[in-house]
C-alpha cells in the first residue's frame, strides 16, 4: 500500500495580517497569491480543494481549478473575527489559546467542532494527490486528526501565510499520516 499525497497549504498573506480572520472574508494580496502558486507549481496533485473564503480561493484558482469545500475553513473565532490580538481581552484570549474547547471566543467554534469538520472533510477526499488550500487553524485540526498530535502541542508549528505541509496518508485506522515534508 503506496497511499497518496496530501499537500495542505496555508492561503497567502491578507490585506490585513495579524488579525483573527476567522470567518471574516479578507482579501489576499497579488504577493499571497503568487507565492502559494510557487508552493504549487510541482507538487502534481490530482485533485485542488479550497475553503470557500477568498483569502484561500483566490489563490486555489491562481493554481487550478478547484473544488470548493467549506469545511476547510478557518476557525470561527465570532465576536473576535477580524480583531487583533491587543484589542481582545488578554485574560479571555489566554484561556482560549490554553484550552480553546472549554474557552471558545464569545459566539465562536469550539476545537473540537473544527476538529469533527476537518476529519469529515479529509474522509471525502479521494484516494489521490490533493491540495488543499485552507487556513492554519484547519491545517492544526488536520494534523490533530492525522497524526495523533495533541492539541497543545499544534501550537508548537508555526504555520506563516504561505506554508506548504504534505503528508503521506496510509489507508487504515487513524491517526494514518506522516509528515513528509514543511516549506515555508
Amino acid at each position: 500500500m503506496t497511499g497518496f499525497a496530501l499537500h495542505l497549504l496555508r492561503h497567502g498573506a491578507p490585506v490585513l495580517p495579524g488579525r483573527l480572520m476567522g470567518h471574516t472574508d479578507c482579501a489576499p494580496t497579488a504577493d499571497g497569491i503568487a507565492a502559494c502558486a510557487a508552493q504549487a507549481a510541482d507538487l502534481g496533485a490530482a485533485h485542488i480543494v479550497t475553503s470557500d473564503l477568498h483569502r484561500a480561493r483566490a489563490a486555489a484558482e491562481a493554481i487550478g481549478t478547484p473544488v470548493v469545500d467549506r469545511r476547510w475553513r478557518e476557525l470561527d473565532f465570532g465576536a473576535w473575527d477580524g480583531l487583533a490580538p491587543d484589542q481582545i481581552d488578554p485574560d479571555a484570549l489566554a484561556r482560549f489559546w490554553a484550552d480553546p474547547d472549554a474557552n471558545p471566543p464569545p459566539g465562536g467554534e469550539r476545537w473540537s467542532a473544527l476538529v469533527a469538520r476537518i476529519a469529515a472533510a479529509i474522509d471525502a477526499l479521494a484516494p489521490a494527490p490533493t491540495l488543499v488550500v485552507t487556513h492554519g487553524g484547519a491545517i492544526r485540526a488536520a494534523l490533530h486528526v492525522l497524526c495523533g498530535f495533541e492539541q497543545a502541542r499544534l501550537w508548537a508549528f508555526d504555520l506563516p501565510y504561505g506554508v506548504l505541509v504534505s503528508l503521506r496518508i496510509w489507508p487504515g485506522a487513524r491517526p494514518n499520516a506522516q509528515i513528509v515534508g514543511i516549506y515555508p
